[in-house]
């Protein structure tokens, strides 16, 4: 079998499953309880705190324990969208992960204003179209790092200047960023910030929101005052551990220079053959990670694509879920060109750094007789 839908979610490391087990068998105390059992498990908890707050360049105490993405996504929208009830503006973009687009969506019915930006047929939105967008009661900005199905770099860092005297927070949605770019919450400028484990070998259900000290927030969930009293319920400190020792696996240059030699593979073999093709959005080097390479196989529906390489053993993805037995065109790809037929055309293949080239290789000599 070749996985080749790493953006979807990638296979948890050995390691990662290790240092799991071994807590769940050995570690089974209550982090909130005093006695010998719970000090274990806290200290535990405390120690993937501090690493996991190291990686992004904050402290330990910016960085509150969630369920994933969709959760730490939740959170930081809602925060920030009651922190001064005279605001009821909010700026985001058309290609936000879903966990941001439909909360956003139930703010509006709740009474909040939404300006949605456009993109470029790069997928990357324009600061000109922040700037024009805020107004005297704006609130919040949340606009993702890193596109989960075209793999673009959005300006945060930008945004993060424009605000800089202003009384707006921004939240970007870093889930498809962390572990692929190296990620400076201070260089950055971003008020709070979504992380997931399962993207970067860690388990799934286990992520965290970085919030920025002096940001107020609001519980998501209450009961007993866990994770300084915004995040209720016991802490999955098994979870928590396999997130933490992902991350100390992580050799980020290394694994650049590796995916970057796969998707230059991906392309070379791609171009030696007679299958008309084009990548959907921009290929330069900083607007985009090598992580994700998007095409329009013209001509080929991606179902038809999907269920072949399916049936040859290689998982890749149309970067939109299935349901009720028919593939929808994919939102993000309308957005970008507003054609429903390249929209449904396209095939997204996304890389991990334990696929080998030989693996790139075998997905184009798979397409070379489906895709023509």
């Amino acid at each position: 079998m070749i996985y080749l839908d790493n953006a979807a979610t990638t296979i948890p490391l050995p390691d990662v499953i290790s240092a799991m087990t071994d807590t769940m068998m050995n570690v089974y105390g209550n982090p909130s309880s005093t006695y010998q059992a719970g000090r274990q498990a806290k200290k535990i908890l405390d120690e993937s705190r501090t690493s996991l707050a190291i990686s992004i360049g904050a402290t330990s105490d910016e960085l509150i324990f969630t369920s994933g993405g969709t959760e730490s996504n939740n959170f930081a929208l809602h925060s920030l969208a009651y922190r001064d009830v005279t605001k009821k503006h909010i700026i985001t973009s058309i290609i936000e992960h879903p966990s941001v687009l439909n909360t956003v969506e139930e703010l509006e019915k709740k009474g909040f204003d939404v300006t949605y930006l456009p993109v470029d047929k790069s997928g990357v939105i324009s600061i000109q179209d922040v700037k024009n967008a805020i107004r005297p009661d704006t609130s919040f900005i949340s606009v993702m790092y890193v596109n989960n199905e075209v793999g673009t770099v959005q300006p945060i860092e930008q945004i993060a200047e424009l605000l800089k005297d202003k009384d707006i927070l921004l939240h970007t949605d870093a889930v498809q960023a962390y572990g692929i770019l190296p990620i400076d919450v201070k260089k950055l400028g971003a008020d709070m910030l979504s992380v997931s484990s399962h993207k970067v070998h860690g388990p799934r259900g286990t992520g965290f929101v970085f919030v920025k000290k002096g940001v107020r927030v609001q519980p998501l969930l209450h009961g007993g005052g866990q994770e300084q009293g915004v995040r209720s319920g016991t802490e999955n400190v098994a979870s928590i551990a396999g997130f933490a020792k992902a991350i100390s696996q992580l050799h980020l240059t290394d694994k650049q220079k590796h995916i970057v030699q796969l998707q230059e593979t991906l392309l070379s073999e791609l171009s030696k053959t007679e299958i008309d093709y084009e990548v959907n959005g921009s290929m330069e080097e900083t607007r985009k990670v090598p992580t994700i390479v998007n095409v329009w196989f013209k001509g080929i529906p991606a179902s038809k694509l999907l269920i072949q390489l399916d049936l040859s053993g290689i998982m890749v993805s149309a970067g939109s879920a299935c349901s009720a037995g028919s593939l929808k065109p994919s939102r993000i790809l309308l957005s970008m060109f507003q054609d429903e037929k390249r929209a449904s055309e396209s095939l997204r293949i996304s890389f991990s750094e334990m696929n080998t080239l030989e693996e790139i290789k075998t997905l184009v000599e798979t397409l070379k007789k489906y895709a023509v």
